[in-house]
């Protein structure tokens, strides 16, 4: 009888050491999968989890990458690893069909988590298309053109089917190019008015009133907006050629806008918010964070030979690495020439590196650490608006 215990003793111990090692190869394999397709969660989600449940290894968890997943089965499988699939794709049912959205407030505020006291992660402007992966109460989880995932209440988007959206994407176009102002419900501005509106708003454009165009909101309202503060979407982009002076221009018309974290608006901005801000109405989208812009482009100077920088070329800032700590960047402003960047550090203002400048910012000269030129060149997180239809 002790025999026959020691023998069952023997099985469980190494029964047990198997399913240990089982899970330990789903998690490595997991993670191997994670660092591959999904680096940065900011921007790609891949919330998978192992976990024993009776005598099989269950994974769980949420992604809106099917590459990933696929990549993952086909591994385990080459494996010989034992697993019960139970991965939420996304986008999730909860969505009935309508997985695609249309910001419909000037400017809606994006948050890291489902509840209005959440951290404000970006912003997003009237008329930008995002993509819809789930809905949690009157919150939805959305992914912007720049890939940013990031929650956004119910007042804040308009909910589309693949069809309505389609609809939306082959109609003609307004662009707000003022960097604030208003629609009415009138072509006359005396009129009561409809809604704020920022620099980059995109309404639906219905027809011409004297000097206003007709336009319509994404939930159906209608406004009318002065020509002289607006463009037909398509002349706009037609006519776009993006190049230092242009950048230069437009970074002027944001003086003195207040900083906010997460802003990358008009009515607030932060450092890369405002340089994501500056390009945007220059037709392209750039990535939202400082520290996924330091990565695009081609590097021009990380000595401060500054005489080598154009305008409209990228300053970022932050901690160099050390043999303990990888290397942090935490500001970028914009290269203006006559040895200034703007940026937006308490607000959109100007800095000098040069030494005898009124306007010296020794602390930003101090943690400096490259700087990169992104007009023009060919990346895959840069967007041309000309050549990838995000409006149109």
């Amino acid at each position: 009888m002790k025999k026959f215990f020691t023998f069952v003793l023997i099985i469980v111990f190494f029964g047990a050491c198997a399913e240990k090692q089982n899970k330990e190869a789903l998690v490595n394999e997991i993670l191997a999968i994670k660092t591959k397709f999904a680096p940065d969660k900011r921007v790609a989600l891949f919330d998978i989890s192992a976990a024993q449940e009776g005598g099989a290894m269950v994974l769980k968890g949420e992604t809106n990458l099917p590459d990933a997943v696929n990549a993952l089965m086909e591994k385990l499988n080459a494996e010989n690893i034992a697993f019960v699939d139970s991965i939420q794709l996304l986008p999730s049912k909860e969505t009935q069909g309508k997985t695609y959205g249309l910001i419909n407030n000037s400017v809606s505020n994006l948050r890291s988590n489902p509840k209005h006291s959440g951290e404000l992660a970006t912003q997003a402007t009237l008329g930008t298309p995002v993509k819809i992966y789930k809905t949690e109460g009157d919150w939805y989880y959305i992914q912007t053109p720049d890939k940013y995932l990031s929650w956004v209440d119910g007042g804040g988007i308009v909910s589309l089917t693949d069809e309505d959206y389609k609809a939306w994407k082959s109609s003609e176009k307004v662009i707000y190019t003022k960097t604030y102002g208003h629609s009415y419900i009138k072509p006359d501005a005396d009129s009561q008015v409809v809604t704020d509106l920022v620099a980059g708003g995109i309404l639906e454009f219905l027809n011409e009133q004297d000097d206003y165009y007709a336009v319509k909101y994404p939930d159906g309202r209608i406004g009318y907006v002065s020509k002289k503060e607006s463009q037909p979407y398509a002349q706009w982009i037609a006519t776009m050629n993006p190049s230092g002076e242009s950048l230069l221009k437009t970074s002027k018309t944001l003086m003195g806008v207040p900083y906010l974290w997460g802003g990358t608006s008009s009515k607030g901005m932060d450092c890369s918010g405002f340089t994501k801000t500056i390009y945007f109405l220059n037709g392209m989208v750039i990535p939202r964070d400082a520290s996924q812009q330091v990565h695009t482009g081609k590097q021009i100077d990380e000595n401060r030979s500054f005489e080598n920088l154009e305008k409209g070329d990228l300053l970022f800032f932050g901690r160099k690495a050390t043999d303990s700590a990888k290397e942090r960047v935490v500001h970028v402003g914009m290269w203006i020439g006559n040895n200034e960047f703007i940026h937006a550090s308490n607000q959109v203002r100007v800095s000098s590196i040069d030494r005898n400048a009124e306007n010296f910012d020794e602390f930003n000269l101090n943690r400096y650490l490259r700087s990169k030129r992104i007009l023009k060149e060919e990346d895959k997180d840069l967007i041309d608006l000309k050549q990838t239809s995000v409006f149109k």
